[in-house]
């Protein structure tokens, strides 16, 4: 056998012996859809550490049309979606979500109490700013901001309700805006709020589930 067929067949052999004894990666952890009745589903999908967060989009046929489900915080990885029409398709998918935030502010535009002003970090130059939030007579809250960003897929206004450690997404909005209205549930006064300029992660595989009778 020719030095050179030698020396190819030699490495050959070596890396499949190498790859016999590895071990093999473990398998991502998978977005998955339960039936825990006939007319409820459980979504779960694995944790990405880098989000802010969670979509949820659903639609009952595969090829759309997409509605959000939920934006739902970074440290949720099930949702449940209850009450459903019997003996029909539900087709879900997820991404995560992220992008430079404002400053908190409280009712009135003031800076929450209890809150520093978030450490310059890359992209902050492009997080909205001038956050206010203007009490109205409907117990609803305006909000108004400048957009410093040119590529965002819209506005997350974010929550802290009283009492609790972190933020939860409340609204969302189109591209390019620069306010909205909250209204305000029953415990909300008080709470802190921010607002985000989207970006959004891949989408996840799609999952199907089709509920049963009623």
């Amino acid at each position: 056998m020719p030095s050179a067929a030698r020396t190819a067949l030699a490495a050959l052999l070596t890396a499949t012996l190498v790859g016999c004894g590895a071990p093999a990666p473990p398998a991502a952890p998978a977005f998955t859809a339960t039936l825990t009745s006939p007319t409820n589903v459980v979504l779960h999908w694995p944790p990405d550490p880098a989000a802010a967060g969670y979509l949820l989009e659903y639609a009952n046929a595969a090829d759309g049309p997409w509605t959000a489900l939920q934006y739902l915080p970074p440290g949720q990885t099930s949702y449940t979606h209850p009450n459903l029409i019997p003996e029909t398709p539900f087709y879900y998918r997820v991404r995560s979500f992220a992008g430079p935030v404002s400053a908190t502010v409280s009712a009135g535009g003031a800076p929450a109490p209890g809150t520093a002003t978030p450490p310059a970090t890359p992209g902050s130059q492009s997080a909205p700013a001038n956050l206010t939030a203007t009490p109205a007579p409907d117990q609803s809250l305006h909000f108004a901001w400048t957009d410093r960003s040119s590529d965002e897929a819209g506005f997350l206004l974010e929550i802290r309700r009283p009492g609790t450690p972190d933020f939860a997404p409340v609204e969302v909005t189109d591209p390019n805006a620069t306010q909205c209205a909250l209204s305000l549930l029953p415990g909300e006064q008080g709470s802190a709020f921010r607002i985000r300029a989207l970006s959004y992660g891949p989408l996840s595989p799609v999952v199907e589930r089709t509920t049963g009778k009623d």
